[in-house]
Order: structure tokens, then sequence, then C-alpha cells
């Protein structure tokens, strides 16, 4: 009887000790003090980015707005020129004021470089042209070879690129006047046994804003993409800063009362 009493006596223990052991239930549910830290965890780290991303936008804004200051000290394009363009119309800067201009200088026997450079104005000029928001931009070239590119060759050669191209020629002062207040170089070099020649001259696409000054410059390295791109964001920052002044509450002066 004792053995038997000392088995169910074990035997009840065992069970009151299972019973208040707890089962395996996994890990734990995560409770709000977890998903508050990693929410504010995440909006610190958007915070972080967004901060990141608008000093970036404000340096290279800067940097922009020191290159076109740079660029208006150099005095490009304040002169005026008058020309004859491919229709045989007097052609002044006042008649090309109020318009986004890209002007290239070169001349129409150039073997490669100017029709490459003109394609690639022409192309820049086309996906501008794509973004309606944007005001036309009107290609202009001006001849540096008064002697051979006359109206009619002035007509054939501007064909073959953008349907806006004005084509401007003139007499060799008018033509070099136009030159001068661009800094443009211009020399002719030795004739062949045909009388031909090549002009070896600068080789750069200008920008001219709408008040007919010198705004930018693209050199040979640039593609129509960068150059496209380039005075996209100068475009979209004048339309911005125009609708702001739009929306500019006008102050009433005693006069005017």
């Amino acid at each position: 009887m004792c053995i038997v009493g000392d088995v169910l006596r074990g035997r009840r223990l065992l069970l009151q000790q299972t019973a208040r052991r707890p089962l395996s239930r996994g890990p734990a549910p995560a409770g709000p003090a977890l998903r508050t830290r990693v929410a504010a965890a995440l909006l610190l780290g958007g915070g972080l980015l967004a901060a990141w991303r608008w000093v970036e936008s404000e340096k290279r804004q800067q940097e922009r707005r020191r290159r076109v200051e740079q660029l208006r000290r150099v005095s490009l394009g304040r002169g005026a020129f008058s020309l004859l363009d491919h229709g045989g119309r007097r052609r002044t800067k006042a008649d090309f004021l109020g318009r986004w201009v890209l002007l290239y200088f070169g001349f129409t026997h150039c073997p490669d470089v100017c029709p490459e450079e003109l394609d690639k104005l022409s192309g820049a000029v086309a996906t501008l042209d794509r973004d309606a928001a944007l005001p036309p931009v009107q290609p202009v070239f001006i001849t540096v070879d008064p002697e051979r590119d006359d109206v009619p060759a002035l007509a054939r050669y501007v064909r073959d690129f953008h349907p806006r191209l004005i084509g401007l020629a003139g007499t060799p002062e008018e033509v070099k006047n136009a030159g001068r207040d661009y800094r443009v170089y211009a020399s002719p070099g030795p004739r062949d046994e045909d009388g031909d020649y090549i002009v070896d001259h600068t080789i750069l696409i200008y920008l001219v804003s709408p008040d007919g000054l010198f705004l930018d410059y693209y050199n040979r390295m640039k593609d129509q993409d960068q150059i496209a791109e380039s005075v996209g964001a100068l475009l979209n920052r004048s339309v911005a800063l125009c609708v702001l002044s739009s929306f500019r509450p006008s102050v009433s002066t005693p006069a005017s009362r």
C-alpha cells in the first residue's frame, strides 16, 4: 500500500507541474511600441532624403544662377545686326526680340562640322517643340562666308534642317559685325585649284534670351539631348517666373488712388 500511495502522489505532483508550465507559442507579436519605433525611423529616413534632395536642387539652381550671371558679364550679343534672310528679307536683331533663339555661325560649303552642328541644333529644337508648355525656340544660322553664301545658296541649304531655321547673310562688313558681337572667329583658308576653300571658325551653338542677350553656349561635346535638357530647364524656369509674377498683387500708390 505504501508503494501504491507513493506512485499516486508522484503522478499528482507531475500533473500539477505540467499544468503550471507555459506552452510554447512562438515569438510574441510586435507590440505598439515596436511599430511606433519603426514608423518613426521610416519618417526620419524619408525626411532626411527629402532634405537632401532639396539641398541638391538648391545647389544646382545656385550654380545655374552663377553661370548665367557670369555669362551675362561677358556682354555677348549686346550689339545689333542687319542681315538678309534666305528669303531676301532684311532682318535685324529687333525681329528676334521676345523669342528664344539657338544661333549657329557656319558656312554652306562646310563638309561635315556645320551640317553635324545644325543637325544637332535642329534635333534639340524638335525635342523642345514636343513640350507644349514651353515657348517655341527659333533656330538661326548666320554665315561666316559672305563671298559664296548669298540668299539663293542659303535658301537651298536651310531646307535640309529644321523647317523654322532662318539663314542670314549679308555683305562682308555686315557679316563681320554680326560675328564680332558674339566674338566669333572666322578665317578663310587657302584656295585649291578649283578656287574652293574651307573657313576656319568658332564652333558653338549660342542660346539667346528673349531680351536679345547671350545666355549660354554649347560646344561640340554636347549632344542634342543635352542641349534640349539644358534649354528646357531654362525655359521652364522662365515660364514659372512669368506665372509667379502674374499672381503678384499690384500695390497702388497714392498718386494712383
